[in-house]
């Protein structure tokens, strides 16, 4: 029998092992936002390892000492509640003493606190030892069989997190745990003896393991699969193609996603993040188009998306009508467009109609004439229809200028009659004069509401002159009006202030005005016209 003293390396790895769970119990209580930052937790661990055991101890009242166990096996399995706090089942076993061995099984509680790279942990359990020994056969014959009892352990360690398979598998680099053992083998005998030694024990010692870690699962989850989607356009008109578009995140990449898609109006195909949706048998109205993208049957690895969609209804063309030159002459032309736009792109019919002159053309220009149109305005309307029949109508207006004034008639001077010659009638109408009269009378017949001046003039040297002059426009007018049969009403008859022995005539058109600056009126009543034909010369015999 041996009996190795472990009494101060044991209290201080038992004040080890206290602290640490003062710190994990601690930590536990921590909010996760102050934890350190690194690897997801692990849901599940398990330990599998080499122990050793420093025994301290006696069977009463034998006082005899049980043996350190060098060789020994360990296996643990813990699952965490959360971050910190979870449950542990040990089983330990030192069969191989120099004259004892120990089997536990314990659970209870264990507490971690996870850094980067490394984890502290600490735990405390209660359960089950069977403790066998002390045992002797010389010189003296005594053993003690395997009696189950209750055991206590407290302890903790760390592990350091092993860089490969994303940290799967831990160092377990020390755990270090004391635990006590009561054992009660039956009343007591005196050595030497053949049978049962008796007695008690109550075993304490430091328990000593290393060994692998291997990590299971994670204490938060993988986010959940999220699904969005779009459709483009979202507003369209019956017939016109829909694309919708779906956006998952969160997918494994391990695991092969599928899809499919559901829509309330037209119909939509399509069996990836991508579909179609066809609304030829859509009414107008607004639908919902929904997406599914699954990855496995658990929550968490299944989403959904919609998004709505409208399908207006058919819209009428709309219309602008203009037109260039907006302001024509008489009879000219102007050119008339008209641009028709489909909100849906359908094809378009022109047609033309006009409140005068005529209009032509049928597709978006046309020409309008004003030919026999009166001066004003013109209304032109422009007509659009689609293939569905909807209509659209716009006007626009082209004005016809009147037509200039005609010139203000003017008078104008005809031939003037000279009546120098005939020195003792120096105012009648000779032949020469005839001839222009003449001459003015086909005026005066081819324009028949024209009507005439005349305007007889003096010499300044001659004697009675302003007589003169009035007999010399009214015997011009007498011969226009006995001679040639002219309207005395047409014709008026005036003396002049210019110097000369003439008579100067001026047409007055219908509207004209005749300017009767340095004229002045006859009075025909006080002026006898005299015949143009010379008295027959009376002969006197001469006295015998």
């Amino acid at each position: 029998m041996v009996y190795r003293p472990f009494r101060s390396t044991r209290r201080y790895l038992l004040a080890a092992c206290a602290v640490g769970l003062g710190v994990a119990s601690v930590s536990a209580q921590t909010p996760s936002t102050a934890a350190p930052v690194g690897p997801n937790p692990s849901r599940v661990d398990v330990f599998m390892g080499y122990s050793y055991f420093g025994a301290h101890g006696q069977v009463k009242p034998a006082g005899i000492n049980y043996s350190s166990i060098d060789t020994g096996a360990m296996g643990s399995g813990a699952y965490y509640f959360n971050k910190y706090v979870g449950g542990e089942i040990i089983f330990a076993a030192h069969p191989d003493g120099h004259n004892d061995g120990l089997y536990t099984a314990s659970a209870g509680p264990i507490f971690r606190a996870p850094m980067q790279n490394f984890t502290l942990f600490a735990h405390g359990l209660a359960g089950g030892a069977r403790l066998g020994g002390p045992n002797q056969s010389n010189p003296f014959i005594y053993h003690e069989p395997y009696q189950w009892g209750p055991t206590l352990t407290v302890g903790g360690g760390m592990d350091y997190d092993l860089p490969f398979l994303n940290n799967r598998f831990s160092l377990r680099l020390f755990q270090v745990d004391y635990r006590y053992v009561h054992a009660n083998y039956g009343p007591p005998v005196p050595i030497p003896t053949s049978g049962v030694l008796g007695g008690r024990a109550n075993l304490s010692g430091a328990e000593v393991s290393t060994g692998i870690v291997a990590h299971f699962g994670h204490i938060i989850p993988p986010p959940p699969v999220t699904y969005s989607c779009a459709v483009s356009p979202a507003t369209v008109f019956p017939g016109d193609p829909i694309t919708v578009t779906g956006t998952p995140l969160n997918l494994n990449p391990k695991k092969t996603a599928t899809y499919s898609w559901t829509a309330d109006g037209g119909t939509i195909s399509g069996t990836s993040t991508t579909a179609n949706i066809d609304t030829k048998s859509a009414n107008p109205g607004t639908y919902t188009v929904k997406g599914h993208v699954t990855e496995g049957p658990k929550p968490g690895e299944m989403a959904d998306c919609s998004a709505s969609y409208t399908v207006k209804a058919f819209e009428p063309p709309t219309l602008s009508c203009s037109a260039n030159p907006s302001t024509v002459a008489p009879g000219d032309s102007s050119t008339i467009t008209a641009s028709g736009v489909s909100p849906q792109n359908r094809p378009l019919t022109y047609s033309y109609s006009s409140s005068a002159g005529t209009v032509s053309g049928n597709g978006s220009t046309a020409t309008l004439t004003t030919t026999g149109a009166a001066p004003g305005t013109i209304t032109v309307t422009c007509n659009v229809v689609d293939d569905k029949g909807q209509t659209a109508s716009a006007t626009t207006t082209v004005t016809v200028n009147a037509p200039p004034a005609p010139p203000a008639p003017t008078t104008s001077q005809l031939c003037s009659i000279n009546f120098d010659r005939d020195k003792k009638r120096p105012a009648r109408v000779d032949n020469e004069a005839k001839a222009c009269l003449d001459d003015i009378a086909l005026n005066l017949q081819r324009t028949s509401d024209a009507k005439l001046a005349v305007v007889g003039d003096k010499d300044s040297a001659e004697k009675k002159g302003d007589k003169l002059a009035a007999e010399r426009a009214v015997n011009a007018k007498a011969y226009l009006v006995t001679e040639k049969g002219i309207d005395a009403g047409r014709i008026s008859v005036y003396t002049g202030s210019e110097n000369g022995k003439t008579v100067t005539t001026t047409l007055i058109p219908a509207g004209a005005t005749l300017s009767t600056t340095g004229i002045t009126p006859v009075d025909e009543s006080a002026v006898t016209a005299k015949p143009r034909t010379a008295p027959a010369t009376r002969h006197h015999k001469k006295q015998q």
